[in-house]
């Protein structure tokens, strides 16, 4: 509405100029020519005229074009009508209207100055934030790299792991084959914690406070050797054990500490006569009575604890290796 309201509003001020330049060049004649106006153009000229509220009056119904301007409105004022002039109101109408043009021009272009700024401020804000989206995903790639690595490490050494008790149960089956005719005369084998454990009691081995193997224990230990030497990935650890009885032996030794170490030695130095077997997997240690697996109150118990137990855990370099690269 504003829009058609300017148009129609420049229309009349070129067509009011025009005019007035063209009866500059002709003589004035006192004939009014008639100007074809509907009603609605009438009334929105009217509108553009701020002269306050009229005197008595009212728009002719068929304005006149007379010498320089065009009668659009008439007052009663006196003995007669009074016609207004609009030229010089349509010419500040004009200037007006031009103002606001340029005003509505300048503001537009602030306006639009102010969007592209903007948009460029949006444009640098995305970018940044799917620089920062590309750095967050190089970072997430690298995790699941690192993760699905560590996972194969993790896969691979449960994988060593299971080879290892599937080998040391197969040892401990050999074991348990080798040394069947000691069965039931104090020798026991078993399995736990991935470890294989070979229990020979005193009365199989060694006679009361000696150091000295028997013919039978002698011949159980080189049976266990015999395996042992088919296995040389295997840790072979000789533990000597006592009860809780004094030592009252001869002078050489200090007491049941003491005693334990050297029955420990001498099962050591027994399987060394078998050259498969690598000395630098065997160690021998004495742990005197302070390890019992039985209640030291009964003899039954004591026999019990006076014991040599060989310990054979796999080597775990392997699987060292594994868990420091996990």
């Amino acid at each position: 509405m504003k829009k058609k309201f300017i148009i129609f509003t420049i229309f009349i001020l070129i067509f009011s100029l025009i005019q007035f330049t063209s009866d500059k060049k002709k003589p004035s004649s006192s004939k009014v020519k008639p100007v074809k106006l509907n009603t609605k153009t009438v009334t929105a000229v009217k509108d553009i005229i701020k002269f306050g509220k009229p005197m008595q009056g009212s728009i002719i119904s068929n304005p006149t074009f007379n010498g320089n301007v065009i009668v659009l409105y008439q007052i009663t004022f006196g003995p007669g009508p009074f016609n207004i002039y609009l030229y010089n109101a349509t010419k500040t109408s004009l200037d007006n209207l031009k103002a606001s043009y340029d005003a509505l021009e300048a503001n537009s272009s602030a306006a639009i100055a102010e969007n592209v700024q903007k948009n460029r401020e949006l444009l640098a804000q995305l970018e940044a934030k799917e620089q920062a989206l590309e750095t967050e995903s190089g970072r997430l790639e690298k995790l699941r790299q690192e993760l699905e690595a560590g996972s194969n490490r993790v896969a691979e050494l449960e994988s060593v792991i299971a080879a290892k008790d599937a080998a040391m149960n197969q040892l401990k089956d050999a074991i348990s084959r080798a040394l069947t005719d000691f069965e039931g005369k104090g020798l026991t084998v078993e399995q736990r914690d991935g470890k294989v454990y070979i229990s020979m009691e005193n009365k199989l081995l060694f006679k009361s406070g000696s150091w000295a193997v028997g013919s039978n224990g002698r011949q159980a230990v080189k049976q266990l050797g015999t395996v042992l030497a088919d296995n040389p990935d295997i840790a072979i650890l000789i533990e000597g054990h006592t009860d809780n009885v004094p030592y009252k032996g001869n002078s050489q030794l200090s007491g049941n500490w003491d005693l334990s170490t050297k029955r420990a030695t001498a099962i050591v130095n027994i399987l060394r006569e078998n050259s498969l077997i690598q000395p630098e997997n065997l160690t021998a240690a004495g742990r005197g009575e302070y390890a019992p697996v039985a209640l030291n109150d009964t003899s039954e118990g004591k026999a019990k604890n006076r014991r040599i137990e060989v310990i054979l855990t796999p080597k775990l370099d392997e699987i060292s290796k594994l868990l420091n690269d996990i």
